[in-house]
């Protein structure tokens, strides 16, 4: 099969993330976007736990499936962690989530890690039964990558014990070589969750740039600008084509459970990219056609 053919097959499955105080993040998105799809919500320094619940309510209520990003760091306490995860069940009907340490140096209160609060059983005490974990094919920069390994594989295999489906999203790169390096790399070491491959939507260089050098991402940065790619397009944009054209060439995708979709550019201006990429129609012509299965792959 032709990495042409393949493509369709990643997109199929496709996630996208959107921001608690985006308009979209509600009815709006369905004119954009296939009911049925995964969309994960994100939480800047600004957001409380009060606001995600409220967002993914109002994407339940649309047709989404919300899988909210809960972050240990900001959390004071348990009771808190307690109220967030009982309400995104019962007030947005939430079975998975995302779950991250948080870009926070200190916590604010008892939770320092992902592992922490996965192993108050408060996940599947509340029916959240998919958790996703981060996964980092360029590396962490404030963490080693035996350390980050370990980490991933102790959470795995607290996740299991819990009875919970855990899967893997990757930070988000413009390169294939190292996410399919970091997916030969857990298999060879016994890790079998599913991956789902973290990319960055279509934006300006200038904005992917800004993301890339705050989460680490420098080698990755220097391929989407270098190479065959001219440079009256690197003035304006970038998207995510040839990387998916690589993956899908070198993985046929059957490593990969899906992909998943950073909106840096825009909610709109991903869900018209993904519109345009997956279904072969103009941009505004439709609406996405993917379902993102999340534990599944």
């Amino acid at each position: 099969m032709s990495a042409g053919a393949n493509v369709p097959a990643l997109l199929r499955d496709a996630s996208l993330e959107v921001s608690a105080r985006d308009p979209l993040a509600g009815e709006p998105l369905a004119a954009l976007v296939a009911p049925g799809t995964a969309v994960f919500i994100n939480i800047a320094p600004a957001d409380t736990y009060h606001g995600i619940v409220a967002a993914a309510a109002r994407l339940s209520r649309a047709g989404f499936r919300p899988v909210p990003h809960i972050a240990a760091r900001p959390l004071a306490s348990f009771t808190q962690l307690n109220d967030y995860l009982r309400r995104l069940a019962g007030e947005a009907g939430v079975d998975s989530a995302l779950v991250i340490a948080g870009d926070v140096d200190r916590p604010v209160g008892p939770f320092a890690s992902s592992f922490e609060i996965l192993a108050t059983g408060l996940f599947e005490r509340h029916g959240i039964r998919c958790v996703g974990l981060a996964g980092y094919p360029e590396g962490h920069p404030k963490i080693g990558n035996r350390a980050l390994a370990d980490a991933l594989r102790l959470k795995l295999g607290l996740a299991r014990q819990a009875g919970l489906e855990p899967f893997i999203v990757t930070q988000f790169g413009f390169a294939a070589a190292p996410i399919l390096a970091f997916i030969a790399a857990c298999r060879a070491e016994g890790i079998d969750a599913p991956i789902r491959v973290g990319l960055a939507g279509p934006a300006s260089i200038a904005t992917l740039a800004k993301f890339a050098v705050r989460c680490g991402i420098g080698n990755s940065l220097r391929h989407l600008t270098t190479g065959h790619v001219a440079l009256a397009r690197l003035l304006n944009e970038a998207g995510p084509d040839a990387v998916i054209r690589e993956l899908a060439s070198n993985a046929g995708g059957s490593a990969i459970a899906g992909l998943h979709f950073f909106t840096f550019g825009g909610v709109r201006r991903t869900a018209l990219w993904l519109s345009s990429a997956g279904n072969g129609v103009n941009p505004g012509e439709g609406r996405t056609g993917f379902r993102a299965p999340i534990a599944s792959g």
